[in-house]
């Protein structure tokens, strides 16, 4: 063998046994002292949440503040070990010794963060706390941030509330930064914009020993509180809507005809995000699942019901596009029409002859929608229904958000394995039958019906938003807009919508009422379970319109009587703080002084 290879051998073979003694000597010789002097040099980081941001509304009217709450901790490492101690420490904070060993177990093993064992801590609390750390070392009290929703119900369903972080949430990656005790948005808007609100948490770096005692304080980086946003909520008009929807189940819907901004929506019966702020305890949380009425529904953007005769806006469009109508095409009302079967008109005796667009809309004749039904297809009815934006969610920044139905030939087919026959398209010419929408979606198409063909997407953040919202523009007859305004002026002027009618601003609107089941006789005989639903959509001013609302009220009876009474004043509401009048703002309740009985 060549003697230059046999050296190389014996220098490889010297390496490594000089490796293999190096490493016996720090794992077996030495591996005491390096371990222990690895462990007494850990650095820790120690998080702290951040003030959220302010939400304002539109005017930068605060509609949630922060506010100073107190948790109750205990330093880990001072624990007491016996049973007496630790129930005494629960006497201390009125808890039981069980829950304070719960509360030890949540925290973790190792974890530099502080024991918490009471959070929310009323003054009385504190003030006990504070009298005995001397007796309980390691006690301490923390000052957090909560938050307060200033009007309580007011708008909670746009606002949302928080909550602590949900096992999911903790274990993704967006919530790293997140300290394990903090409040995050868990529903609405607090959610929806949650990574804005939050801000960034104050991270202290500690040096701890192998046991975890703190050596050293390495500094501290300071809270960045989360970024204040404004929505295009108006509090007035908002605060208006919800106050006509007392005692009942509905929604109202108000957006900017030409923006599509959300100036209000309002769901009732609503709930109190107060109630989440501090951690939401369980039999709160299910009486609010268990509740019958549903207040955490949505139903501005989750109920999915027929929309009556507001429907007749897209139907009218539609003939009159298709060139199946003209404005003086006329048909005779005689309270019905025969098709397969009887198909009936809202008003028994008709609406007589001679009944064209115009009197077909401002009297809500649906023997007038029948005539059309016979004339157009389902699918280009359905059409149009789509280009308005039905059938799809509309793309609010709120989850949860319904899509509605369109009934298309394929659809039929499709759902309920069935062809699909004329007669349903007379239903559907007049709201009724598989056609379903939620208010949103009716404001919307609205806006779109009135503004000249402008369909947007309606949204709730007012700051940094789109430039151009514009999701569509609609190819319509700028004629056939103008009637179609014309004859929704006379629905208040002069026909079902007259209790719109007001003085201070014109309205334009349609009254609708959708069937629950299609006996009247059992709709009399029990109100409550088989009452109609009541819809109304409108517009102001007539001419130039600058908003669009929608009111649906559950069981409300007739759009014309429960609905369009709301509608009514919710305009006004807007146009009173628009020219800043005194009936703009509502008078704040005083606060009550219970008696000193009681």
């Amino acid at each position: 063998m060549d003697r230059r290879i046999v050296i190389s051998i014996y220098i490889v073979i010297a390496i490594f046994c000089a490796f293999l003694v190096r490493l016996w000597d720090l794992q077996v010789i030495k591996g005491e002292k390096y371990r222990k002097l690895a462990e007494s040099n850990r650095l820790r980081v120690v998080e702290t949440p951040a003030p959220r941001g302010i939400i304002y509304d539109r005017n930068n009217l605060p509609l949630v503040r922060n506010i100073q709450s107190f948790d109750i901790s205990f330093d880990r490492e001072n624990l007491p070990k016996d049973h007496e101690s630790l129930a005494s420490l629960g006497r201390l904070i009125g808890l039981e010794p069980e829950d304070v060993m719960a509360r030890i177990k949540k925290g973790g093993k190792g974890s530099l963060e502080p024991v918490r064992l009471k959070q929310n801590a009323t003054f009385k609390d504190v003030a006990m706390a504070e009298a005995r750390r001397i007796d309980f070392p390691g006690l301490q009290v923390d000052v957090t941030v909560s938050r307060d929703y200033i009007y309580g119900q007011l708008a909670g369903h746009v606002i949302g509330y928080l909550g602590r972080l949900t096992l999911a949430q903790a274990s993704s990656p967006e919530y790293d930064d997140v300290p394990r005790e903090a409040f995050v948005g868990q529903w609405g808007t607090e959610k929806n914009y949650d990574t804005l609100l939050r801000g960034t948490a104050a991270k202290k770096i500690i040096e701890v020993d192998a046991v975890g005692r703190v050596i050293k304080d390495m500094g501290i980086n300071d809270p960045v509180k989360g970024r204040d946003i404004r929505l295009t909520i108006d509090k007035n008009v908002q605060q208006e809507a919800e106050k006509n929807l007392l005692g009942s189940t509905g929604a109202v819907v108000v957006l900017n005809a030409n923006t599509g901004e959300v100036l209000a929506l309002a769901s009732a019966p609503a709930f109190d995000p107060n109630l989440f702020a501090k951690g939401i305890n369980y039999r709160d949380w299910q009486a609010l699942l268990n509740d019958p009425q549903k207040p955490l529904l949505n139903r501005a953007i989750q109920s999915q019901y027929p929309p009556g005769s507001t429907f007749k806006i897209v139907s009218a469009i539609a003939a009159l596009e298709e060139g199946v109508i003209t404005d003086s095409t006329s048909f005779n009302c005689s309270g019905s029409i025969n098709f397969g079967r009887r198909f009936r008109c809202w008003k028994d005796g008709g609406h007589g002859g001679g009944v064209d667009l115009y009197r077909g809309l401002v009297g809500s004749c649906d023997v007038y929608f029948y005539e059309i039904g016979k004339r157009i297809s389902i699918d280009k009815l359905a059409r149009y229904a789509f280009d308005f934006g039905l059938g799809e969610p509309t793309g609010i920044e709120l989850e949860g958000e319904r899509s509605g139905t369109v009934p298309t030939t394929e659809w039929k087919l499709k759902t309920k394995k069935e062809k699909w026959y004329r007669g349903e398209t007379l239903n559907a010419v007049i709201g009724q039958g598989y056609v379903t929408a939620t208010p949103i979606q009716m404001a919307r198409l609205v806006t779109a019906a009135v503004n000249g063909g402008k369909l947007y997407r309606p949204h709730i953040l007012k700051d940094f938003f789109f430039e151009n919202n514009t999701e569509k523009r609609l190819n319509l007859s700028a004629e056939n807009i103008y009637l179609l305004k014309r004859a929704l002026a006379g629905v208040v002027t002069e026909g079902t919508g007259g209790r719109a009618r007001s003085k201070l601003v014109s309205i334009g609107g349609k009254t609708g009422t959708s069937q629950v089941i299609a006996m009247p006789e059992k709709r009399s005989a029990n109100p409550e379970e088989y009452r109609d639903h009541a819809w109304f959509v409108a517009f102001a001013p007539v001419d130039n319109p600058e908003i669009a609302v929608a009111v649906f009220v559950e069981h409300g009876g007739h759009g014309g009587s429960a609905a369009a009474p709301i509608a009514k004043n919710v305009i006004e509401k807007y146009f009173n703080c628009k020219l800043g009048k005194a009936e703009c703002e509502d008078e704040e309740p005083e606060a009550q002084t219970p008696d000193a009985g009681t």
